[in-house]
């Protein structure tokens, strides 16, 4: 049996409701040259069964930025890294509410309230960010998130009472390769963190970093964790090195190989939202427009946390350039 028929009787299997093991997604990783073209359009295949073809649009804002005290090896925000990320506290009300009403006019289906550090309690911070919540659903047809770092069960209830409908906590990387990244807190306490915000009722959206120098083994391992803690949507970020972190040097992916991650997460998670993120503008290249060919089914539009992203028209435009259409906010 030649590559592509195995690719293309893999893609049968996981159509018809079968579960892609780690060993053979690690074979998957294995496919190269010409091959990679039918692997995508097998998970693109894969994608339209499952999810459609309408794209979901989600973007952010950097709601408190810098001195965060994790030492998260690729992070520009963190304490132990000297760089020029922007530091301020939590913003205020109207600007979070302002921010959500822009998201929604460029066509996010979901809006993020990000901040650094390592979580947040009961506080004058978490009152701001619930009531802007508050009005945010009352004044937009948006999906407000928030990504707060750990997190319990009490304060995600309190969260989504005021109207939080997903929350963000990515794991970065694998288990096995966590401790080359992060030391001050254990794989665990964000493993939990998920856990804790799926027993309050809420969706989760849960993913990671490629190209910290982890192996495509680790990447599969990361899969099936994601998998097991069933995340509703999977973030997709590739690295983009800042000055100043430990990472500062890394240059680890190509295009072809950040295509080639989607499209095996697609396999291992084919009914799941993959969402493509921070980096793919440095790393993709000119390739950007593959990544739904590739089998993901949303992209993060506008600025990240502290990196430039793209103008929420150049993404308009390129969606409409691949007919694909633009999934809305309900």
């Amino acid at each position: 049996m030649t590559i592509r028929n195995q690719i293309s009787t893999i893609a049968d299997r996981v159509i018809s409701g079968e579960v892609l093991d780690a060993a053979e997604a690690l074979k998957l990783a294995d496919v190269s040259g010409l091959d990679l073209n039918f692997l995508f359009a097998e998970a693109s295949r894969i994608r339209e069964h499952y999810k459609g073809s309408a794209a979901s649009l989600c973007s952010i804002i950097n709601a408190k930025s810098g001195r965060c005290p994790e030492n998260c090896a690729f992070c520009a925000q963190s304490a132990v890294h000297d760089t020029n990320a922007p530091v301020y506290p939590l913003v205020d009300e109207e600007q979070l509410v302002s921010c959500a009403k822009g998201a929604e006019q460029n066509g996010a289906l979901c809006y993020g309230i990000i901040t650094s550090g390592t979580g947040i309690g009961p506080g004058q911070e978490l009152q701001t960010i619930c009531n802007a919540l508050r009005r945010i659903r009352r004044e937009t047809a948006i999906e407000p998130s928030c990504s707060l770092g750990i997190l319990d069960v009490e304060t995600a209830l309190v969260l989504k009472e005021a109207g939080m409908v997903t929350y963000h906590h990515n794991l970065e990387t694998a288990r096995s390769f966590f401790p080359n990244i992060c030391s001050t807190h254990d794989y665990e306490e964000d493993v939990n963190t998920v856990r804790a915000v799926k027993q309050a009722g809420l969706r989760v959206c849960c993913g990671g970093i490629f190209g910290l120098g982890e192996n495509f083994a680790q990447r599969i391992e990361m899969a099936v964790t994601l998998r097991e803690l069933d995340v509703d949507t999977v973030p997709i970020n590739f690295l983009n090195p800042v000055a100043g972190t430990r990472l500062a040097d890394a240059n680890f992916l190509t295009p072809m190989e950040c295509l080639k991650i989607i499209a095996i997460y697609r396999f291992m998670m084919p009914a799941k939202s993959l969402t493509v993120c921070g980096g793919r503008e440095k790393n993709l290249r000119e390739l950007q427009s593959w990544i739904f060919l590739a089998g993901a089914s949303g992209m993060m539009t506008g600025n990240y946390l502290t990196t430039p992203g793209r103008a929420p028209e150049q993404d308009h435009q390129m969606l409409k350039d691949l007919e694909l259409s633009v999934e809305s906010c309900s």
